[in-house]
């Protein structure tokens, strides 16, 4: 059995290579052998799911394409599956190395671990593990969200997806249509940056709001993706890294922590209160309410309102 199926993913993966042009269902199934053996529709589109996405776990870059009658097809470009000679020194191994170790905890942590292996069997240097060696802390990304392994596979696809969103300030969920670029962590959240089709413009969204599941959907991409560094600050500024003035609040004292770490000034105002003078970008409001009653928004006033919608939107709840 375990022969078959790598003899059919190879077929697969030589008509998807081998293509110039998209490849409907039906043109794989009369050019493989064990599709034509499959018997019902329904077993045959079961078999090709899972064919498809283990070749996409695998590496291979899958191209999904609707033609202008509305059929799908798939194909996957070479130029797009071609790798240049990997060479690594040892600072760079080390490094990879590190990476591989943050993902431990994570859905990652079977890729990060294969991928390590087959770079050693390739020739990577054995780096010495300065970090295990000298730190009793290790590195860790949190991964909780269930919308986080499809929308990594949409990204990395580059498949649109629809899912239900619900803003900070909303009571309830309502459907997005977005073309995913990337996936960023920020003050221990997860952010994916994307194309907002309804909306026409990029958008990022928290993961931790995204209700239900994540759904694929067929088509190519109708904006262009900006690049990494790009995208990266786009997130920060909507998860509210960027600051373009400061704020003042009350927070009690011994809570709130990472607010007294990106405080500008702090003073004692008795009475177990604090004021703070601290950064104000976009989304800061939304990281306000996460402390619940220890804030109190002192001003501007369009942060106050902004803080207390949201807490009035979790109340009705």
């Amino acid at each position: 059995m375990a022969i078959a199926k790598a003899e059919r993913l190879m077929n697969l993966a030589l008509c998807l290579l081998g293509t110039r042009r998209p490849l409907s269902k039906r043109e794989l199934r009369g050019s493989i052998e064990a599709y034509m053996e499959a018997g019902s529709d329904e077993s045959f589109n079961r078999m090709f799911e899972r064919d498809k996405d283990d070749l996409r776990e695998l590496g291979l870059v899958i191209e999904t394409v609707e033609n202008l009658d509305g059929d799908t097809g798939y194909l996957a470009r070479r130029d797009s599956n071609r790798l240049p000679p990997i060479t690594l020194d040892a600072e760079e191994a080390a490094a990879l190395g590190l990476a591989a170790k943050v993902w431990q905890q994570a859905r990652l942590a079977g890729a990060a671990s294969g991928a390590l292996q087959k770079l050693r069997a390739a020739g990577m240097p054995e780096a010495e593990d300065a970090y295990e060696v000298h730190s009793a802390l290790e590195p860790r990304i949190p991964v909780h969200e269930a919308a986080f392994e499809p929308l990594m596979l949409a990204c990395r696809d580059r498949r649109p997806v629809t899912f239900d969103y619900r803003k900070a300030n909303a009571a309830r969920p309502e459907q997005r249509q977005v073309e995913p670029w990337t996936l960023e962590c920020w003050r221990g959240h997860w952010y994916l940056a994307g194309w907002d089709r309804d909306r026409g413009a990029e958008r990022v969204f928290r993961l931790s709001r995204i209700a239900g599941r994540v759904r694929s959907r067929a088509g190519a991409f109708t904006a262009s993706v900006p690049d990494v560094v790009t995208v990266r600050e786009t997130v920060e500024s909507w998860a509210g890294e960027t600051a373009t003035r400061t704020a003042r609040i009350r927070l009690r004292a011994g809570s709130g922590y990472p607010l007294r770490s990106r405080a500008i000034s702090v003073r004692e105002l008795g009475d177990g209160w604090d004021e703070l003078e601290i950064p104000y970008g976009h989304g800061l409001d939304a990281w306000l309410v996460e402390f619940g009653p220890d804030v109190v928004v002192r001003e501007p006033a369009d942060l106050r309102a902004d803080v207390m919608d949201r807490l009035r939107a979790v109340a009705k709840d």
